[in-house]
C-alpha cells in the first residue's frame, strides 16, 4: 500500500509540530506540501528527515509560495515548472520509488476582485489554469497507461457542493464561473479522476479549507474544497481510500487547509 498526503501548510516552519502529528497518526509514504514559504537554505530539511522522509524534492523561494515532495523512498526525475509568465515556485513533480509520477501544484489564489481586466492576479490565475490544462491534455493519451497523481491546493472549489453556499459564492474568487469552468476543462480534457469525489460523490458537501476570519468554523461550517487529488486512469483501480484530516484544523496554530489523504493498493 502507498499512502499519499497533500497539505497546504501555510509556512512549514510554523507547522512542523502539525506535520509531526500527522506523520505519527497517519504514517504516510509521500507528503506533498504547498506554501512552504522557504528558500532552500531555510527549508527545515533535518526536521523533515527526522520524521522518516529522507528524500525531499523542493521548489522554494524567499518568503512565500514554495512546493515540496517528501518521501520515505527515493525520488527520481525531479522537475520544476513555471506557468503564466512567472517563476514563483508553484509546481514540482517527481517519480516515487514505486513508479508513481507525482505532481504537486499550488495554483495562485487570484486576489479578491474576479475581474481579469482590473485584477492582474486574477488574470494570471486563469492563465495558470489554462496552461496546466494544455500541459496535461497533451499527455492525456499517455496517462491512460501512466501511474500519475496531480495534487495540491488548486484554489478553486469547482462544484456547488464544494462550497457552503453556491449562490453566495458565485462572485467570490475560488468559485466564480471563470475559474470553475477552466478547472473543469482541465479535468475533463486530461482524463484525470477526482479521487475525493470518487469516494465522496455528489451531492455530498466536502470541504478542505475554512477561513481564519471565521472563529466559529466548526459550528457554521462555511468551508470550501480547494485541495484536490486527481489520479490517472491507469492508477484509478488502485485507489482504496480517501480522507480529509479535519482534526488538524483544530490543532494549535493550524493551517486554514486540512490535509487530504489517498491510499493506493
Amino acid at each position: 500500500m502507498t499512502k499519499l498526503i497533500s497539505w497546504n501548510v501555510n509556512s512549514l516552519r510554523i507547522r512542523l509540530d502539525g506535520l509531526r502529528q500527522i506523520v505519527e497518526r497517519e504514517n504516510p509514504d509521500v507528503i506533498c506540501l504547498q506554501e512552504v514559504k522557504a528558500k532552500p537554505e531555510d527549508f527545515p530539511f533535518e526536521a523533515v528527515r527526522a520524521l522518516g522522509f529522507e528524500h525531499i524534492a523542493l521548489y522554494g523561494m524567499p518568503g512565500y509560495n514554495g512546493v515540496a515532495i517528501a518521501a520515505r523512498g527515493p525520488l527520481s526525475d525531479v522537475r520544476r515548472y513555471d506557468w503564466a509568465g512567472k517563476a514563483d515556485a508553484r509546481h514540482i513533480s517527481a517519480v516515487t520509488a514505486d513508479g508513481i509520477e507525482v505532481h504537486n501544484i499550488y495554483i495562485p489564489a487570484g486576489g479578491d476582485l474576479p475581474d481579469p481586466e482590473k485584477n492582474p492576479a486574477f488574470a494570471r490565475k486563469l492563465a495558470f489554469i489554462e496552461e496546466l490544462e494544455q500541459y496535461f491534455s497533451r499527455r492525456a493519451e499517455e496517462m491512460r497507461n501512466c501511474r500519475l497523481v496531480a495534487c495540491g491546493d488548486f484554489n478553486v472549489a469547482p462544484s456547488e457542493n464544494d462550497v457552503w453556499n453556491h449562490k453566495q459564492l458565485l462572485k467570490i474568487v475560488s468559485h466564480t464561473p471563470a475559474e470553475t469552468l477552466r478547472l473543469q476543462k482541465w479535468y475533463q480534457n486530461s482524463g484525470l479522476i477526482d479521487a475525493v469525489r470518487h469516494f465522496y460523490p455528489e451531492p455530498q458537501k466536502v470541504f478542505s479549507w475554512w477561513s481564519y476570519r471565521n472563529p466559529n468554523w466548526q459550528s457554521n461550517n462555511k468551508g470550501r474544497r480547494l485541495d484536490h487529488i486527481w489520479v490517472s486512469p491507469a492508477l484509478a483501480p488502485q485507489m482504496r481510500e480517501v480522507s480529509l484530516l479535519k482534526a488538524q484544523r483544530q490543532a494549535q496554530r493550524p493551517s486554514d487547509h486540512v490535509p487530504v489523504c489517498l491510499i493506493l493498493a
